[in-house]
């Protein structure tokens, strides 16, 4: 009878010496440490565009700017900057869109820091460019036309129109002559509703960018002074040739490039 509690003694040890202990257990059913992955967010590779970002925040009381118009002022404006013709601070582009008719208020005075439209106007093209709507455009004397392109504000003035701004011409070919052709801002009574009541489009002038008379000191006092001033005309001749609208090409196939790639994703 002996022999028989050695024998369980015997059994337990020989069972229990294969098992770990709970120690052991325990410390093999510790969770694993993981670590955080954090996503970055996907970039957008598309480039900001500044001219859209301004005119996005722009509020049009009357008439409204065609965006293309302004991103094209916009870009001459910057690169008339970029080459010191203008200072780095210049907030200030004025564009007359000779595209529309002459019935509409199609000159917008734009602070584009403060992303505000201050005038927006009548004003008038030359007798030589058209009745109602602007057809013709020179850059010689005598031919009562306006000239397209860019143009920087220089003094003011009174002469025979009343109190009046000089315009410095900055497209070769196209406008160069302004101030041998006495090509000034100024104030003219024909630039109203009334005129256009009566005649059906605006009165004209020999080759000025004239305003309404009402409006003619505080526009002039607001961008005088080294400003940027914009008159458009879809002229494909120009448009390609103009110093001051190099890289827009550039930046339209970037952008076409960025759509195909949009398109092929989705």
């Amino acid at each position: 009878m002996k022999k028989f509690p050695l024998l369980l003694c015997l059994i337990y040890l020989v069972t229990t010496s294969f098992y770990p202990s709970g120690s052991e257990n325990k410390k093999s059913l510790q969770p694993l440490s993981v670590k955080e992955i954090k996503l970055t967010p996907k970039k957008n590779f598309s480039p900001k565009n500044p001219a859209e970002e301004i005119y996005r925040q722009l509020q049009f009381a009357d008439e409204r700017l065609n965006f293309e118009v302004f991103e094209k002022a916009y870009l001459g404006f910057q690169n008339l900057k970029k080459s010191g013709k203008l200072q780095p601070t210049a907030n200030l582009l004025s564009v007359c869109d000779f595209s529309l008719s002459s019935n509409k208020k199609r000159l917008w005075v734009i602070n584009v820091d403060e992303k505000k439209v201050l005038f927006n106007s009548l004003v008038a093209h030359g007798k030589g460019t058209g009745e109602e709507f602007a057809t013709q455009f020179s850059n010689v004397e005598n031919s009562h036309q306006s000239s397209l392109g860019f143009y920087i504000t220089e003094q003011t003035y009174t002469g025979d129109n009343g109190y009046s701004l000089r315009l410095f011409g900055m497209d070769k070919g196209y406008n160069d002559a302004a101030l041998e052709r006495c090509i000034v801002m100024h104030g003219a009574n024909y630039v109203s509703e009334d005129f256009i009541k009566a005649e059906k489009r605006l009165g004209r002038s020999w080759g000025c960018p004239a305003v309404p008379r009402e409006l003619a000191e505080p526009i002039i006092n607001t961008i005088k002074n080294q400003t940027c001033l914009f008159i458009y005309y879809p002229d494909q001749n120009y448009l390609a040739g103009s110093q001051w609208l190099k890289g827009s090409e550039e930046k339209d196939k970037i952008l076409d490039s960025l759509e195909q790639q949009k398109m092929a994703t989705n």
